[in-house]
């Protein structure tokens, strides 16, 4: 099959890459010159684990296409897939220019049928904005070229995303034509041969499921995050807690680790989308609006503890181990380090942070300060500073030589933001050591 994916950011790039790779032409098109020269030359712009050989293999047999001629792209493929940006403007909505200026292009352009897929994230509706543009064009145009419209969303965790695309859980199409879902069956079934991962729905219904599972995911998080903050009061240990509940199956481990707060590209832009949506039509969505406020508080809590265990802080040195929202990504979009970084800024505190993959996205976002040195090594960030704070849980993070710790800091001081050490065993070690939701 020919395919033409419109965005070369995260979705797009995974999901052109592993649809190239069961043998499909896939033509990538993006405005972005020098992305798409860089990509020309085998450079990933993301960190992903085991993205760069499937691209680097696939341009070899030239099965994967990068151009900047949307022209080019909307003539190349009978299914064309929007993979681009919704950035959310300041109430909280999905900016949806970038969609529909894709589906004006294709209708501008189109000369046989296409079947235009939006993988981008996006309101419940937007697939009708999108025949809109394309029948308005169509019809400036005086053509009676026929066209469908699907929802696929994307489900995938950065960090994870390529296992993600060749193993789904679940393939959700939304589709109102027997030839859309034709279509779509063909382009998924090297990825639904174990057993049947198709799951067929309206259009409307498949745009809400996206919105529906990231916000079921975060409202898990800050449930555990409220629930912390309750243990800490009482002197309980979330921990306990969290393995006491997360074995009734009704519950389930997945997704109830306490900690600073949940960040990225997906759960906090979406949780608001949502409810932007839901006052959009009248509904008030009560517990979506406090899951994005338990999280805003939460992203506090490391800088609380900093504060609650020196008082003035000024001129005080702080180790940060991880700058990225979550393990095995470079993404710091709305991460908690950010956080926790501008509050200790703010506070005359200076920050020496490592992450194993996110400090050159730390240098573009913040550029070059003297209240910031971006190390090389864990161990360059503990010389010379007073506590050290861990904010992502990298693995190798998870057993450091804890008596180097203690010899370099300054003072023994501890503050573990995602929980990855033991209480009793800090204390023996003679840490002054502070977690999240672990008693007093």
């Amino acid at each position: 099959m020919k395919l033409t994916i419109h965005g070369t950011g995260y979705v797009g790039l995974v999901t052109g890459a592993c649809i190239a790779d069961t043998g499909n032409q896939v033509l990538c098109v993006d405005i972005d010159k020098d992305k798409i020269a860089a990509l020309e030359r085998g450079e990933i712009p993301i960190y992903e684990p085991g993205l760069e050989s499937i691209v680097m293999r696939n341009i070899a047999a030239g099965r994967l296409l990068f151009t900047t001629d949307v022209a080019k792209g909307v003539a190349f493929g009978d299914i064309q897939v929007i993979a681009v940006g919704t950035p959310p403007d300041e109430d909280g909505s999905a900016d949806l220019q970038y969609v529909l200026e894709v589906a004006r292009s294709v209708g501008k352009l189109m000369a046989s049928y296409k079947l235009v897929v939006t993988k981008s994230t996006v309101p419940v509706g937007t697939a009708d904005k999108v025949r809109e543009a394309l029948h308005s064009e169509l019809q400036a145009r005086q053509s009676v070229l026929s066209f469908d419209v699907a929802s696929n969303p994307e489900f995938l965790k950065e960090g994870a995303a390529v296992e993600d695309f060749r193993k789904p859980d679940r393939i959700i199409m939304g589709v109102d034509s027997e030839r859309a879902e034709k279509l779509l069956r063909e382009l998924y079934e090297p990825f639904n041969r174990n057993h049947e991962r198709l799951v067929v729905m309206d259009v409307r219904s498949a745009e809400l499921t996206k919105y529906a599972a990231n916000a079921m995911l975060a409202t898990k998080i800050s449930f555990m995050n409220e629930l912390a903050n309750l243990a800490e009061a009482l002197d309980a240990d979330i921990e306990k807690v969290r393995v006491g509940i997360g074995s009734d199956p009704r519950i389930g481990y997945e997704f109830i680790y306490p900690g600073c707060g949940f960040g990225g590209s997906c759960f906090p832009k979406d949780v608001r989308a949502l409810v932007h949506t839901a006052s959009q039509v009248g509904v008030q969505a009560e517990l979506i609006e406090a899951v994005q406020g338990v999280n805003d508080r939460q992203k506090h809590v490391l800088f609380r503890k900093l504060s609650a265990h020196f008082g003035d802080l000024s001129g005080k040195n702080v180790a940060l181990w991880g700058l990225a929202f979550k393990p095995n990504t470079d993404d710091m979009r709305e991460a908690p380090s950010r956080v926790f970084m501008e509050a200790c800024w703010a506070a005359g505190v200076n920050v020496q942070a490592y992450d194993p993959v996110a400090t050159d996205e730390a240098r573009r976002i913040y550029g070059e300060r003297d209240d910031l040195q971006l190390c090389e090594t864990p161990e360059a960030a503990l010389k010379g500073a007073d506590a050290l704070v861990v904010v992502t849980e990298w693995r190798e993070f998870r057993s450091p030589d804890f008596a180097f710790i203690k010899d370099t800091l300054n003072q023994p001081v501890v503050i573990d933001g995602r929980n990855i050490y033991d209480p009793e065993h800090m204390a023996a070690r003679g840490f002054a050591y502070y977690a999240v939701g672990r008693g007093q």
